[in-house]
């Protein structure tokens, strides 16, 4: 008898989010983020005093999180790629592989590192499942993605927008992990010790359009299955700008955009790990467990 493998709700359109990153990719990148979360990791990487030979890089959308590893002397890490064409741009080992189906053998990997490429991914759970089973006993799941506070600013102008003009909401903000969940799906997928930490990002802009370039080229707007199909009017476009500036422009006239990078950690299952806690005995913090440096929010260069 065959068992079905359970169904997973599709929220992301995968395919309009992998044309999006090449339009991105073709243009002028806004990568201010992924640099900064890159080096980050990069940074927690070097507190932790183990030796890695067999690294992967899953899902990250450019080299970011592989230059930086390589600035601080780890070993060539091999990059899964789900956009056959962004793969081919890139300049160090690269397999062609979606974040849902990854390639490596189980037990395959000492240190598995994901920089921003996880946050639409339909299946989260699964990819965790994944991971641990790629890792070696004793081995290292370190990644960031963009958590529930992401983009929060406009997420609310355009509801109230959509509210008061168009008399419905559509999702048009694409909806991240909440950081509360990470920390148990990475439990249910079998990592010892894990944690999850969370920083909170303030970027300044001009305006809301400005804020809308950026994000086109991040390759980052709305991939949603369930996104509304004829196009965004001007006038509730328009709108939603103005909501935005009332309510979240800071004296200079600049608006904030709010940008949640949560980090996680988790280890393959082994011996000689020390035995975890009992639950709600300890408030670990990422940046405390590894003895990391945060990198402070900050208005972007040239905004």
């Amino acid at each position: 008898m065959h068992h079905m493998p359970p169904m997973t709700m599709q929220h992301f359109d995968n395919q309009l989010a992998g044309r999006r990153r090449v339009r991105a990719a073709r243009g002028e990148v806004a990568d201010f983020l992924l640099a900064g979360v890159a080096e980050d990791l990069g940074d927690r990487l070097m507190l932790v005093q183990r030796t890695f030979t067999s690294l992967a890089d899953i899902a990250t959308p450019t080299d970011a999180l592989r230059d930086a590893l390589a600035a601080r002397g780890w070993p060539v890490v091999l990059a899964t790629e789900a956009v056959e064409e962004l793969a081919r741009r890139r300049a160090g080992p690269v397999v062609v592989a979606a974040p849902e189906a990854l390639p490596f053998a189980d037990q395959s990997l000492d240190l598995a590192v994901s920089a921003l490429g996880m946050q639409f991914v339909d299946d989260l759970p699964g990819l965790f499942v994944q991971v641990r089973r790629a890792l070696k006993p004793d081995g290292l799941f370190l990644a960031a993605l963009l958590g529930g506070d992401t983009l929060t600013e406009l997420r609310q102008a355009f509801a109230a927008a959509e509210s008061e003009l168009d008399g419905g909401l559509s999702p048009r903000v694409a909806p991240f992990a909440d950081v509360r969940d990470i920390g148990g799906l990475l439990q249910r997928a079998g990592f010892a010790l894990p944690v999850t930490d969370s920083d909170r990002l303030t970027v300044r802009y001009r305006d809301v359009f400005a804020l809308m370039r950026d994000l086109r080229a991040m390759g980052a707007t709305n991939p949603l299955v369930a996104r509304r199909r004829v196009p965004l009017k001007r006038a509730t476009l328009l709108r939603m700008a103005a909501i935005y500036h009332e309510r979240f422009a800071d004296p200079d006239g600049r608006i904030r955009a709010t940008f949640q990078v949560v980090t996680l950690s988790g280890w393959a299952p082994h011996d000689s790990q020390q035995k975890p806690l009992r639950p709600g005995s300890a408030k670990a913090r990422l940046a405390d467990a590894l003895k990391a440096v945060e990198w402070p929010a900050g208005e972007k260069p040239g905004s």
